[in-house]
């Protein structure tokens, strides 16, 4: 499933080819045909990300004038020169040039100002957002005897944070993912956050996912540049067996709650 920053990315990308302009709405798989034709030739106003959901106001004079999606796991949002449709296409924004193509969603539906609203005040503080209140979640993880690494991945605590994001914030700040939120260290949250909010826009701004530094990138350390879908050079993560950059120690690799969790044993021993 695609964390926050790919949202955020996308958020950008479609305010940067549409924003302000009249724009065709439509919806080529036919399931969003009545509510795109509700939107076509409407304005297209802003899109917003939040967590892992994203928003798309129109300027529409109707009650539900926005369109609320989740990618899902198998979902994908794609912009490209206008050209005809290629696959299953749940929905179309499009002008003279620019085409962009949503496929295989777990939501995309119509919904109001208040519908929004609604699902956005379930979601926890989102790194990438301005508006987002880190003490909120900390006094969540503060009640808590989930584990920290469990707790990181609950949207309503820290929206847009995924498996990737977890575990190699985790290993940053060294921290022991088996440690329950109510015996966190308010500093090692602290750290955390911090690390959230730094790293997440670059992932915004390049796609990738980069968490390590410069003392243990490929030319400093002369080994292989990783090689893996997700792009970017990490820590710990799809790296079980693997020597740790740090320590020299074997990666660990344990499920929690059916996800996959990565880390050091030796480097995070901190609670």
């Amino acid at each position: 499933m695609p964390e926050g920053h790919v949202l955020h990315g996308l958020a950008s990308s479609l305010n940067a080819a549409f924003q302000d302009e009249t724009v065709n709405v439509s919806s080529p798989q036919g399931r969003f045909a009545e509510s795109a034709a509700l939107l076509t030739q409407t304005r297209f106003a802003n899109s917003e990300a939040y967590g892992k959901q994203l928003f798309i106001q129109f300027d529409a004079p109707i009650p539900e004038p926005i369109i609320y999606i989740h990618l899902g796991l198998i979902g994908r949002f794609r912009l490209k020169p206008l050209a005809d449709p290629v696959g299953v296409i749940r929905l179309r924004i499009s002008d003279d040039e620019v085409a962009a193509d949503l496929s295989g969603p777990q939501i995309c539906r119509l919904v109001s100002p208040a519908e929004k609203l609604a699902e956005t005040s379930k979601l926890g503080a989102d790194p990438l957002r301005e508006d987002a209140n880190p003490q909120l979640a900390w006094n969540k993880i503060h009640r808590s005897t989930k584990p920290i690494a469990a707790l990181l991945l609950n949207q309503g605590i820290t929206a847009g944070v995924g498996n990737i994001y977890r575990a190699e914030v985790l290993f940053r700040a060294r921290v022991n993912p088996w440690t329950p939120g109510n015996q966190l260290k308010k500093s090692s949250w602290e750290t955390i956050w911090g690390d959230l909010v730094r790293l997440m826009p670059y992932g915004v701004e390049t796609g990738n996912i980069d968490t390590v530094d410069p003392e243990h990138l490929p030319e400093a350390m002369g080994r292989p540049p990783r090689q893996d879908a997700h792009g970017g050079e990490v820590y710990v993560y799809r790296r079980a067996g693997l020597p740790c950059y740090v320590c020299g120690s074997k990666i660990r690799c344990e499920l929690l709650d059916n996800r996959q969790l990565y880390w050091c044993g030796r480097c995070q021993r901190r609670k």
